[in-house]
């Protein structure tokens, strides 16, 4: 097959998204088919030099450096920049719009390039244009309405309306999925979930888990770091709950030796960083971003613990990785966390404090436990968790997809022809 695969932004090291396009398009480049992505920025890292690569420039309002940035106006082309200019200014969150409009019209013009357009949790407007000329799949990897009601529960009263705002594109999203006949999804809570928040009918939704490359992490020789303690999350956010671990280990201190490594990019003066100085945990909790696939395998791989306390989850990239590496797992119970880790970690309530120090520090206290539960999760990891089974699983939802469009179309120019007799 000839597979365009869209994702508005692709960030390598932060988040889901960039991984899975990383590594599904090289599965599916193993499988023998050809692949080009077409993502905005943060551009993808790929791969596989059998990807190609096809940027969508967008006016790049949200980059690291300069995040909220105004552009001088010879950076505007089209009324698309003016668009997401303007919804940036009134607070919103305009890239999955714009995007899709941009990449809808770059394949209006190369509609015979491609058997099938698989977009990666984009589902904007542009999207019900691309179906007209080719089939459609898309990927959710959970309802982004679980990130808003988290935040708009953590918000004080004065930034919830702004809360809502940025959020608006979710009511695009909701229309747009429900127009798709074929959506993927990582998890059957995501599954779920989906059906109830975004009214999709079950029947349009297919089952495929995410992967992990069980060479890169995997458990090293070098023996573990005592105390250390690792979380991941792809954004500073309430919903990862990053907060509620830190409190834990300000509790754990003072019976333990104990050291969070936090993989994440926290806002500068954020509530994060407050939590951080206002607990006098900065002598033992390390901030880190953009580490290297190398030096994310590493650091899971010396970890004693690896911990999710997220308030929600579709899937959890981490929490695989982490298995895959033999690090064992405490985890919320919540969102898809039990379905994905199952008997390999130990599960806390979202947000209970209290019982994640009182697990924790028994995990840190059981050396033996800690093995077993290693053991388990780099087993599980290598029988469930494998790209090359989810590039075959995700080629098979693409040939219903076609064979849905083709059958589409069959009908429609019969329609056509009996209408001309």
């Amino acid at each position: 097959m000839r597979v365009a695969l869209l994702s508005y932004r692709s960030k390598t090291h932060c988040g889901g998204q960039g991984v899975y396009v990383r590594y599904l398009s090289q599965g599916l480049a193993d499988l023998g088919h050809t692949v080009e992505v077409f993502s905005g920025q943060p551009y993808p890292e790929l791969l596989d030099p059998r990807v190609l690569l096809t940027e969508v420039p967008s006016l790049d309002l949200y980059r690291d450096d300069n995040p909220f940035r105004t552009p001088h106006p010879r950076e505007i082309r089209d009324r698309i920049d003016l668009l997401e200019l303007a919804t940036m200014w009134t607070a919103g969150f305009p890239e999955p719009h714009t995007f899709s409009l941009r990449v809808a019209k770059l394949l209006a013009a190369r509609t015979s390039d491609f058997d099938v357009v698989h977009d990666n949790q984009c589902l904007g407007y542009g999207l019900l244009d691309i179906a007209q000329r080719l089939p459609l799949v898309a990927t959710i990897h959970h309802p982004i309405i679980r990130d808003r009601q988290v935040d708009l529960a953590a918000a004080p009263w004065r930034r919830k309306p702004f809360v809502r705002r940025w959020y608006g594109f979710l009511d695009m999203q909701q229309r747009v999925a429900r127009q798709i006949p074929h959506l993927i999804t990582v998890s059957s809570s995501s599954a779920e979930d989906i059906v109830a928040d975004f009214d999709v009918a079950r029947s349009q939704l297919d089952t495929v888990p995410l992967g992990v490359d069980t060479e890169l992490f995997r458990p090293r020789q070098e023996p573990r770091i005592p105390g250390r303690i690792v979380a991941v999350a792809s954004a500073d956010k309430p919903l990862k709950g990053i907060g509620h671990l830190l409190k834990a280990v300000a509790q754990l201190r003072h019976t333990r030796e104990v050291h969070l490594q936090l993989v994440a990019k926290l806002e500068t003066n954020g509530p994060t960083e407050k939590l951080i100085a206002e607990l006098g945990l900065t002598d033992i909790v390390t901030a880190t971003s953009g580490l290297s696939d190398d030096q994310l395998a590493e650091l899971l791989a010396s970890a004693e613990i690896a911990c999710i306390p997220s308030m929600y989850e579709g899937f959890s990239l981490p929490a695989v990785e982490a298995m895959a590496s033999g690090t064992p797992l405490v985890a919320s119970h919540a969102g898809a966390l039990p379905e994905v880790v199952g008997n390999c970690g130990e599960f806390v309530a979202p947000g209970d404090v209290d019982a994640m120090t009182r697990v924790l520090g028994d995990l840190l206290d059981h050396p033996v436990r800690r093995h077993r539960l290693g053991a388990l999760s780099r087993h599980r990891a290598l029988e469930t968790f494998a790209w090359s089974a989810v590039a075959a699983r995700t080629v098979a939802v693409y040939e219903q997809a076609i064979d849905r469009y083709e059958g589409r179309t069959a009908a429609a120019l019969s329609a056509a022809q009996e209408a001309t007799c």
